[in-house]
């Protein structure tokens, strides 16, 4: 016999939240009917499908391998059920979590968020705010549906869609390097690099560059997480930094901030949509990255 439908919504339920009381409380049901839902789909299969303690709940390999057929299950039974209404011309809701950079999200995901939905008023958008990492993380473990991202993606579980090129600059706050020139190797010594981990990714854009080069030498490294908090402190004088130029375009013409070494291109990268490559949502987020690409960045 084969598993139901709303067996199914259960055990995605709990497979994205791990907590049985929060998931039984998003599909509406009492946490003794929603175990017994649970139980009943693993008798069905023949396999356990999560691990639980008192402490924890996590998915066993059978869940795992469920966990994106069931959800294909779903989309096509709500697909069956649009498409054979009579007279039926719009789609059903659908959640759709978007991570992102705090910056990012703010300045230029926030601002899109009606328009996207105006156009697609089938989707109900959400927002989750983390660094690169995580949310790469929580796309393939599918506890959000997507992300939007400038990270190099590695994970052949991942796929993407490309939305805007992000340039980047290596730049300084005016009146240190009036005080501290970084004109040549040589002054590196005397300046700190502010950056976001120990990878140094974002000073590769410049070292990896034709014409950067891995010879400057700063007296001090500091990792600050992210984008905002370095241009805070380059502001403040407490180092240089390599940022992405949207970021720091008015405080460019402001001469807040000035380019260091401009006459080295730094690389370039690109804001992507990305998602599981076996999501069968594929088409709705095409939808999504196509009117995304339009708007520009802030």
């Amino acid at each position: 016999m084969l598993p139901s439908i709303d067996s199914l919504r259960c055990f995605t339920a709990a497979a994205k939240l791990l907590n049985f009381r929060a998931a039984a409380r998003s599909v509406a049901l009492t946490p003794a009917a929603f175990g017994q839902r649970i139980k009943q789909l693993e008798e069905q299969l023949g396999s356990p499908l999560f691990h639980r303690t008192t402490r924890s709940v996590r998915l066993t390999e059978s869940g795992l391998a469920l966990l994106p057929a069931a959800e294909r299950c779903i989309v096509a039974a709500a697909d069956c059920v649009r498409t054979g209404s009579a007279g039926s011309r719009s789609l059903a809701p659908m959640d759709v979590t978007i991570g992102t950079r705090h910056e990012l999200g703010l300045s230029w995901i926030l601002p899109q968020l009606d328009a996207l939905t105006k156009t697609q008023p089938w989707l109900r958008l959400h927002l989750y705010f983390g660094s690169g990492n995580d949310i790469l993380l929580r796309v393939r473990s599918m506890e959000i549906e997507c992300c939007v991202s400038s990270s190099r993606l590695v994970d052949p579980k991942l796929d993407s869609l490309r939305l805007h090129r992000e340039d980047y600059v290596f730049v300084g706050s005016a009146a240190l390097l009036e005080k501290q020139p970084l004109e040549k190797a040589a002054h590196a010594g005397a300046h700190t690099l502010l950056d976001t981990d120990v990878s140094l990714s974002l000073f590769r854009y410049f070292r990896d560059a034709p014409g950067g080069g891995d010879h400057l030498r700063f007296g001090h490294v500091v990792r600050l997480g992210t984008i905002e908090a370095i241009r805070q402190r380059a502001l403040a004088q407490a180092g240089v930094a390599v940022l992405p130029e949207y970021l720091v375009r008015k405080d460019l013409a402001a001469r807040r901030l000035v380019k260091i070494l401009p006459s080295v291109a730094l690389l370039s990268d690109w804001f992507r949509l990305i998602f599981r490559s076996d999501d069968p949502r594929r088409s709705i987020y095409e939808q999504i990255a196509a009117q995304m690409s339009e708007f520009p960045l802030r």
